[in-house]
């Protein structure tokens, strides 16, 4: 016979109104849970320009060799606009590469880095496509591994680039990379000094990174991400001439609007029930307003007739919508072990 506890949590609806942003496109998204927090125009396609590179990065951290020098070949002749100044056959390690790729966002670093992972820049942009499919970028196009859109285009949608954001994101090296003011690099050639020309990065103290972008075409383009008392939340907006002005109005929007809540601790989920003990393997944290402290709901649902592992689930609920479902657990009875003199006197 199935049993059925509820519980009522009381604690803190996404503000669908800001008027100051400056951007065509804009989304703003809870790292952690998904939960979109602002968007305006999010699934309208346009030109990206150098945010681009995000893909560039991340399918490299994933491929790559990060300690292996590099060649530059003929590949960066060909490039223009940004860049951090390769020469011909001069070899830099992969990682110093997406340090200029990232910071300097550096065109040239681009094409040579696709040629090292790809082979080619065409095989390059296949698996750029291919990991945007995966990652459910349905509304994105990749042509280039830079972001220059003269001969070949790259559309994306805020949405979309948000997903990619939240994707790279969980990379400890690609969160460094974007979090590095200044970086220092020396090859057989000649020295490099390179700053972040990601200017929100010095600018607003709860931002830990990101990538800018900008061709006429497309108009000036941001992916940052910020963090706020272990709030962390990713922004993109395309075509927007106020972009770090707008970036940091969007993200202080977030949080004067928005808390944090640990609905569920895996490490305090005590639910015990006819003498069985049970346990979750997953916290669960939600971004919240005030106005939804009564629309909360957690429905843990148990099984009875089950003895072992899964036995039933907890169901999260906001205005009557999942939000989560997580799997609980029946707690083996610890078998109780005999001492010495137990041993001894039996």
């Amino acid at each position: 016979m199935k049993k059925i506890l509820v519980f009522l949590i009381i604690f803190l609806i996404p503000l669908n109104i800001y008027a100051k942003d400056t951007a065509t496109s804009s989304i703003a998204i809870d790292i952690d849970s998904g939960r979109i927090l602002y968007e305006k125009n999010a699934d309208e396609k346009r030109l990206i320009a150098s945010i681009t590179k995000i893909m560039t990065c991340i399918i490299a951290l994933e491929n790559g060799n990060l300690e292996k020098d590099i060649k530059a070949g003929e590949e960066i002749l060909k490039m223009y606009g940004t860049s951090i100044y390769l020469e011909l056959n001069e070899k830099m390690k992969l990682i110093d590469l997406l340090y200029g790729l990232m910071l300097r966002s550096g065109n040239d670093a681009a094409v040579v880095i696709a040629k090292e992972i790809a082979g080619s820049e065409e095989k390059f942009v296949e698996m750029m496509n291919k990991k945007a499919k995966e990652l459910g970028m349905n509304n994105t196009k990749f042509s280039n591994s830079h972001g220059l859109d003269e001969e070949t285009k790259n559309y994306s949608t805020a949405r979309d680039m948000a997903k990619l954001s939240i994707y790279a994101y969980k990379n400890k090296t690609y969160r460094k990379i974007i979090n590095t003011k200044e970086y220092r690099v020396k090859t057989a050639n000649k020295s490099y000094l390179w700053y972040n020309r990601m200017k929100l990065l010095n600018d607003y103290k709860y931002c830990t990174g990101g990538k800018n972008g900008y061709t006429p075409s497309a108009g000036k383009t941001l992916v940052t991400t910020h963090k706020k008392n272990k709030f962390n939340i990713t922004i993109v907006t395309l075509n927007d001439p106020d972009e770090y002005n707008n970036h940091k109005n969007i993200a202080e929007m977030i949080y004067d609007n928005y808390t944090k809540y640990n609905i569920l601790d895996k490490n305090d989920f005590d639910l015990i029930n006819d003498d069985k003990s049970y346990y979750i393997k997953k916290s669960f944290s939600y971004p919240l307003t005030d106005k939804e402290k009564d629309q909360v709901k957690v429905l843990a649902s148990i099984d009875n007739n089950i003895t072992q592992g899964k036995v039933g689930n907890v169901k999260i609920t906001l205005n009557n919508n999942l939000l989560k479902k997580i799997p609980i657990y029946l707690r083996k009875e610890k078998e109780k072990k005999e001492n010495f003199f137990t041993k001894l006197f039996s």
